[in-house]
């Protein structure tokens, strides 16, 4: 009985769109007990074919509004289905109340001053590095999880809690990331999006399941960046914010082109173009606030990077050359990086002397910076310049570096 259960109920929770977490209250609340012996964990279970529902099965059916048959009958795919982001998330739920909450109450405010901590840490990650940032992040992180499960609140402050955790592990993962972490990121963003999940907050789920398509993308396990940025898009769905999407998109290109192949390189292209029909079709109203940075500008480095990887120098130099001549110059890091992308797409147009002259610069800004990504491109570009070693300019630079 057990074979199909599990994809009939998650195709049944996705035509309602429903989380785990609201399938797991709604068949609580179905067969009429007290508290929730059924969690987001054991759906996941029943939708992995872990555990077969049995006793519960009439109480999910009538939470999903279907006969029992529908969700005991097999049903022939035509292809397997995608992923979708509940296969991203932790087996084990990290976030779980202790039966006994020995801390006081929280309140809204001690929320709101959360909510102002992890800002500040946004902010300073825009002129930081990773390895200068780290320890702070992750006792923030540290911090909220233990008041989430040792305090008891009200059921707004508790779900104010899950959203400003998944924020939390959103940059505290990036933070871990770019010091070259990924474990640690790794480990980070699932919290986050089990925290996001069970906040119902679909626009902060698809944030750090983004971000994290992106760190996979970046460290040799492309396909699955691939298919963790498409699943970020979809359960984000159609309603998100502007830039919301718009940052997905970017975060399916970048995937896309990590892939590799003429198909995944089309792909990337027309997410590119459906970034910035997304980002132009927004007001800028209802714009959760950890996505400032999101803009044209931000797009565009995205297009040249994709147009670097792809070797079509021809179109990335001229987008990167605008971008950087009115980039924010405290932004160290992140110019270091730009740069370094320009110096690559230089040499791929057979232009050494520029390339040199660009690296030069990028070896420069990222020699205090305290980045894993900055330090992986400089030998990126150091590496493609080594083509060049007869070229005096180039000679000169890779003679520097070493």
């Amino acid at each position: 009985m057990s074979s199909g259960i599990g994809a009939n109920i998650r195709r049944e929770r996705d035509r309602l769109g429903w989380s785990q977490a609201r399938l797991a209250r709604e068949v609580c609340r179905a067969a009429g007990v007290v508290g929730e012996p059924v969690g987001r964990q054991e759906v996941s279970r029943w939708e992995t074919g872990k555990r077969t529902p049995r006793e519960w099965l009439p109480f999910l059916a009538a939470a999903l509004a279907v006969p029992v048959e529908v969700l005991t009958t097999p049903q022939t795919a035509a292809e397997p289905p995608l992923p979708t982001l509940a296969d991203f998330l932790p087996t084990e739920d990290p976030l779980a109340p202790l039966s006994v909450r020995t801390g006081g109450r929280v309140g809204i405010g001690q929320v709101t001053d959360m909510q102002q901590r992890v800002h500040g840490l946004r902010l300073a990650d825009d002129v930081l590095a990773g390895g200068d940032l780290m320890r702070p992040a992750l006792r923030e992180l540290r911090k909220a999880v233990r008041i989430f499960r040792e305090h008891s609140y009200t059921e707004t402050t508790g779900r104010q809690l899950l959203v400003q955790i998944g924020e939390l592990a959103q940059i505290a993962g990036w933070i871990a990331s770019d010091a070259g972490q990924h474990a640690e990121a790794e480990r980070i963003y699932r919290l986050g999006l089990s925290a996001a999940t069970q906040a119902e907050d679909r626009t902060l789920a698809g944030n750090l399941a983004g971000s994290l398509a992106y760190q996979l993308s970046n460290t040799g396990r492309e396909l699955e960046g691939l298919d963790l940025a498409r699943a970020a898009l979809d359960g984000a769905g159609p309603d998100a914010p502007a830039k919301a999407r718009a940052l997905y998109f970017d975060r399916v290109a970048w995937a896309a082109t990590k892939a590799g192949g003429t198909e995944n390189a089309q792909h990337a292209m027309r997410a590119l173009g459906e970034a910035s029909d997304a980002l132009n079709a927004g007001s800028g109203e209802d714009e959760p606030a950890y996505l400032y940075w999101v803009d044209a500008g931000e797009l565009q480095v995205m297009e040249s990077r994709v147009y670097t990887e792809l070797r079509r120098p021809l179109r990335a130099v001229p987008l990167l050359r605008e971008v950087l001549g009115k980039y924010d110059a405290t932004h160290t890091r992140e110019l270091a990086l730009y740069l370094s992308w320009l110096a690559v797409a230089y040499a791929d147009a057979n232009e050494p002397e520029e390339a040199a002259a660009v690296a030069e610069r990028v070896l420069s800004l990222s020699a205090d910076v305290a980045s894993e990504r900055t330090a992986e491109r400089v030998r990126v570009v150091l590496a493609r310049l080594a083509e060049y070693a007869d070229v005096p300019e180039v000679r000169a630079v890779l003679d520097a570096a070493a």
